[in-house]
């Protein structure tokens, strides 16, 4: 199969990951209108480890989480464990798009993590383009905030979480694969909520209280983990047909679907303020995939003009 042959696969798979993802907003904020916002995020995690096991077991992996990566992967759970519940709690009281366009500035924090954390190299536009995304952001906090209080700061945590999330799979990725990751990670997620909901539980905490969900938030509950588990698997095989970098503008789509899930369910539709910053925050994101676009080119562009260079005749 040719690069051509193979991209448009991925990029249909990338376009069902838009389409599909915003439903485990859906589901979670129908849910946390009964269920404590701990119960869900455990209920995502047995619901995905569960429907990935037997595709492990067909795809002849292990069950038992790998001792070489167990901490890696134990992070990564709770990273991913910590960006549901943000988002859970927020999309309890906040329209489903405005937290998912605050969210999107995950990527900025990747750059500005992997700056300061890692040492990586960032250059002076892409700063600019990271503060002007998080301007954007601030378009949608602040009337989010006079509406629902600091439950608008919610969408923060999750990006600060999701942003340590995917630079620890950067690292994971070169030694476990994508199929094995999800189900460990959701897994670990589920084993990291219990101890959490058990002190909640005793200590009376409301939002990590466990109480068995009921009726139809137990179908709602349910919904959360499918949704979890079908749309992160389109993902995965995206990324594995077409580069990230030709994908990641695409995933911008998600804040439309997000809207439209919002505003047929829930009758949720952004303000000219909230659709101002989610275009800067889109503009500003799309920029910055430009930028490590040339940058790459660049890079490779270099490392050929040096081998050709040690390859000519003396």
């Amino acid at each position: 199969m040719s690069q051509t042959d193979r991209i448009l696969p991925g990029v249909a798979m990338m376009i069902a990951f838009c389409t599909l993802a915003p439903l485990i907003d859906v589901f979670s904020k129908l849910a946390a209108q009964e269920v404590p916002v701990g119960v869900i995020v455990l209920g995502r995690g047995l619901v995905q480890a569960v429907l990935m096991a037997p595709v492990m077991v067909v795809m002849g992996f292990s069950l038992r989480p790998d001792r070489r990566t167990l901490g890696l992967t134990a992070l990564r759970a709770l990273m991913l464990a910590s960006s549901t519940y943000c988002f859970v709690a927020a999309v309890r009281v906040m329209p489903i798009a405005d937290a998912l366009a605050i969210a999107f500035v995950e990527p900025f924090l990747i750059l500005v993590i992997g700056r300061f954390a890692f040492g990586e190299q960032v250059g002076q536009r892409r700063i600019i383009a990271c503060v002007v995304g998080f301007l954007g952001a601030l378009l949608v906090i602040q009337p989010s905030f006079a509406a629902f209080g600091s439950a608008a700061f919610f969408p923060l945590g999750t990006a600060l979480s999701f942003a340590l999330y995917m630079l620890v799979t950067r690292h994971l990725s070169r030694r476990m694969h994508p199929v094995a990751m999800q189900f460990h990670t959701a897994l670990l997620a589920a084993l990291i909520c219990l101890p959490v909901l058990g002190f909640g539980t005793w200590a009376g905490i409301g939002p990590i209280t466990f109480e068995m969900p009921q009726g139809v938030f137990l179908i709602w509950c349910a919904g959360v983990g499918l949704a979890a588990t079908v749309s992160h698997m389109a993902i995965t095989y995206a990324l594995s047909f077409a580069p990230s970098s030709t994908l990641a503008p695409l995933h911008y789509l998600e804040i439309v679907t997000a809207t439209l899930f919002g505003y047929l369910i829930f009758d949720d539709f952004p303000d000219a303020l909230t659709w101002a910053g989610i275009g800067i925050i889109v503009s500003s994101g799309l920029y910055i995939i430009h930028r490590e676009r040339r940058l790459a080119r660049a890079a490779r562009l270099a490392d050929l003009a040096t081998v050709s260079a040690s390859e000519a005749p003396l």
